[in-house]
């Protein structure tokens, strides 16, 4: 009996160019009445003007707060009315927006889609209460452990770069950000140049073309976006304190990392699976909680932010045992850097990233944020054929000397938020 041929995921992808130049990748997929439509703008957060760090999040969260003749609640009432799913969001490097629609809907979904970009309105009233949810949520990540350690990792790992700010904002700098910041900040990062498209589901390729064009072609064909600087993650053996009265220890910890088009790239997600990116069964798990019972939750996970890929983890422990898992992980960093993964540790973490890559596909959401990925990461509809080859072919030659190059030293730069015992300051 003949193997069963492998299936094509790249075969499913359809690139397609609009009358007016626009491109998107789409899968056709009529099994259910949907169409999930996922497209970005290079230039997120890292954008935001000097002084008004938290304006990308409030133009990401005004977009759908009324545009051409509705207004706010005409807005969001057609949405609902529609059974419509749209939302946009900002992290560091994109603005992103989500569609997800009934085909039967697909018209209105498409024409509120089409005003939200082209006509924003910016309203005084909604401004305000999007602020206002900003603000709160600064306020509660300004007394959470967790957030502010990330936050004190991030200015000490990125100092002077825009990095170094939460790409929701900060406090203060939301309170500075008008509606004419919002009108240039549109006019600076919503343009054709910097655009990427994903869509799936129950439509054909000439139908899409032409509303992607109604939808699309408006817009200014160049961004103005600022360039922004390439930079390493600084501070490596330094520790960050911040002083809190709490009973455990929040830690983050990171080093510079691998670009996602750097020839090991591949080789690094599978070390990073096996020292600490794997639930359960990697040795950061291993011997920091199973082991000693340091911790509930530890991991690490390769970052890959346009201007400064990392390798970065967290954990929370008694305050009294911060200084022996931070020991306990350094250890294992120089171990793994030292030795490399044992052939049945690459094995089992290899089958593991190749049966688990099939998560990504199994809603048509999760099929265009994956394909919207892709491109934002500048690869071809082939990877997705090429990703599980790739990882086959990691041999323990190429994991142990990419594990050195990944962990070097074992040295981090390490933020604390609590009163860890034996920790100090460097």
């Amino acid at each position: 009996m003949n193997a069963p041929a492998k299936i094509s995921r790249a075969s499913r992808v359809q690139q397609i160019a609009t009358p007016s130049g626009i491109k998107a990748w789409l899968v056709e997929d009529y099994a259910v009445p949907l169409v999930a439509l996922e497209f970005s703008f290079e230039g997120g957060a890292a954008q935001d003007p000097q002084g008004k760090a938290g304006a990308a999040s409030m133009l990401a969260g005004m977009l759908d707060e009324g545009a051409g003749h509705l207004d706010s609640e005409q807005f969001q009432r057609a949405l609902d009315d529609h059974a419509i799913r749209l939302h946009f969001s900002a992290d560091r490097d994109e603005l992103t927006g989500h569609l997800q629609t009934l085909t039967r809907n697909l018209d209105k979904a498409f024409e509120l889609v089409t005003l939200a970009l082209n006509a924003p309105r910016f309203d005084a009233e909604p401004l305000e209460r999007v602020r206002g949810q900003i603000n709160a949520m600064l306020k509660r990540e300004s007394k959470d452990p967790d957030a502010m350690a990330g936050q004190a990792w991030r200015r000490a790992a990125w100092p002077n770069h825009p990095y170094a700010r939460s790409p929701r904002g900060e406090l203060g700098e939301v309170d500075t950000v008008g509606r004419e910041d919002l009108v240039a900040l549109h006019r600076k990062l919503l343009a054709r140049d910097a655009l990427k498209i994903a869509v799936v589901g129950a439509i054909d390729a000439a139908t899409l073309a032409t509303k992607l064009d109604a939808l699309f072609a408006g817009l200014p064909a160049q961004a103005e976006r600022a360039p922004l600087p390439r930079t390493d993650i600084a501070g490596l053996g330094r520790r960050v304190l911040v002083d809190l009265d709490v009973p455990q220890a929040n830690i983050r910890y990171g080093r510079p990392g691998l670009t996602r088009h750097d020839p090991d790239f591949i080789a690094a997600t599978v070390v990073n699976h096996i020292w600490g990116g794997g639930s359960f069964t990697s040795r950061l798990w291993q011997e920091v909680r199973e082991k000693r019972g340091l911790t509930y939750s530890v991991y690490s996970m390769l970052s890959t932010p346009k201007a400064s890929p990392g390798l970065i983890g967290a954990t929370s422990t008694k305050n009294e045992r911060a200084a022996e898992s931070l020991s306990v992980i350094s250890e294992e960093a120089r171990r793994m850097a030292d030795e490399g993964p044992t052939a049945d540790e690459l094995e089992k973490a290899k089958k593991y990233l190749i049966g688990s890559y099939a998560l990504r596909f199994d809603t048509s959401t999760k099929i265009a944020g994956h394909l919207l990925q892709l491109q934002q990461e500048g690869f071809a509809p082939d990877y997705l054929d090429r990703r599980n080859a790739e990882i086959e072919a990691v041999t323990i030659e190429d994991a142990r000397r990419v594990a050195g190059r990944l962990l070097g030293d074992g040295q981090f730069l390490v933020a604390v938020v609590g009163r860890p015992e034996g920790l100090n300051a460097d």
